[in-house]
């Protein structure tokens, strides 16, 4: 019978075998985290009922770069104000389009629909008491948060550039009881 014998690692082939591990996990999970999807985490009440505070997010860093920002779609955006802070908000104005706001209602005007027509407002608790008109460029959305009573948005300090825009909510994990699939969609929440 013969006798195999087992070869003992040395140190330096077990620090080398964590290192190259260490850089193919890193190889494969960086560029997921930088250009498909990231965590954040929801601050503050601006987006309730949608979202409330410390909810976990996944945001997809995907799909605006195939196609472009839908109206009611929740977005991560870095503030126009301050880029290196996060938003999160829900886009109701579209670029090119005109934003009337009159006490609780949201009139929307565009090239399909010049005489404009209201935005459907069925997910939000409490209205606003605004009276505002915005015109967008033809890289700017318009945004609001859910919360209207609660929420610093495009009312107050102006339209997102289309570049501010990091991704849509995709996943929400936390907490374990509102884990979701698309949390954004209100007419499924």
């Amino acid at each position: 019978m013969e006798k195999i014998a087992r070869k003992t690692k040395t140190g330096w082939q077990s620090f080398r075998e964590l290192i190259f591990f260490a850089l193919l996990s890193l190889a494969i999970v960086a560029p997921i985290r930088i250009f498909i999807a990231q965590p954040f985490i929801v601050s503050g009440s601006s987006m309730f009922p949608t979202f409330k505070n410390n909810d976990y997010l996944i945001i997809d860093e995907i799909s605006y770069r195939l196609k472009e920002p839908k109206r009611y779609d929740v977005i991560v955006f870095r503030f126009p104000n301050d880029t290196t802070k996060f938003f999160i908000k829900r886009i109701v104005g579209l670029p090119n389009e005109t934003i009337d706001i009159k006490g609780g209602d949201v009139i929307i005007k565009n090239g399909e629909n010049p005489d404009g027509f209201k935005l459907d407002q069925s997910f939000i608790n409490n209205e606003m008491n605004t009276t505002k008109h915005y015109v967008l460029k033809s890289d700017e959305y318009f945004v609001l948060g859910d919360n209207r009573n609660a929420s610093s948005d495009s009312r107050v300090w102006g339209a997102v550039p289309k570049e501010f825009i990091i991704g849509k909510a995709f996943v929400r994990l936390y907490p374990l009881n509102k884990k979701d699939f698309k949390p954004r969609d209100y007419k499924t929440n």
